[in-house]
């Protein structure tokens, strides 16, 4: 093979190799599951994995969430977003951005991990004029499920004694479905509705 020809084939190669690299480095980075692979089906006897909240939660989630009317305002269409960031150890934080049947909403979330512990904590202040604490215990499943029930402390709102429950269901690394429970003056928990929450793989891989 001529010299030049030689030359011209592997100049060709450097450029093809060089543009996959970079379509390959601009594909989002999707998150993976947090279940080993042990290359066989799993037994009732395996261990289930430690939870990773800093693997999963960080990174912008949106949702669209269809409220009932109650003490925490009429009934409609909540639809936003929520991005979780870590800030050091096993602490995090999450703000909530949405708008709402009553007007614009923000919660921003002060949250603390254990994991050998398999507890979360998280402090919450809602735009709305109101502010509670929850903690929940996080289990999970060998079939790759993980759960955070979040049990919340009781407050003051329009006069009122409030609670407030959610149980989030971790169902893959890109989807999560968050169900509330509310209860009022000591009476029973009632559906507040549930909503699902897609993970933005894009705004995630640019944060």
């Amino acid at each position: 093979m001529p010299s030049r020809l030689i030359v011209v084939v592997g100049a060709a190669a450097v450029a093809l190799a060089s543009t996959l690299a970079a379509q390959q480095q601009d594909k989002p980075q999707l998150p993976k599951s947090q279940i080993p692979d042990l290359g066989r089906p799993t037994k009732v006897t395996d261990e289930q994995p430690l939870f990773s909240f800093e693997e999963y939660f960080p990174g912008k989630w949106n949702f669209e969430w269809d409220v009932p009317e109650g003490v925490l305002g009429p009934s409609g269409t909540v639809k936003g977003s929520i991005v979780y960031k870590k800030i050091e150890g096993p602490f995090f934080e999450a703000t909530t951005t949405a708008t709402a049947p009553s007007g614009a909403l923000t919660i921003k979330e002060l949250i603390a991990y254990r994991r050998e512990g398999k507890t979360a904590s998280r402090y919450i202040t809602d735009s709305r004029g109101f502010s509670y604490q929850q903690i929940a215990p996080v289990g999970g499943d060998l079939g790759g499920y993980f759960n955070l029930y979040y049990e919340g402390s009781p407050f003051a709102y329009k006069g009122r004694t409030v609670r407030i429950r959610n149980a989030l269901r971790l169902t893959s690394p890109l989807r999560y479905r968050n169900s509330v429970t509310v209860s009022v003056d000591g009476g029973p928990f009632t559906n507040y509705g549930s909503a699902w929450y897609e993970k933005d793989a894009t705004a995630t891989r640019s944060r």
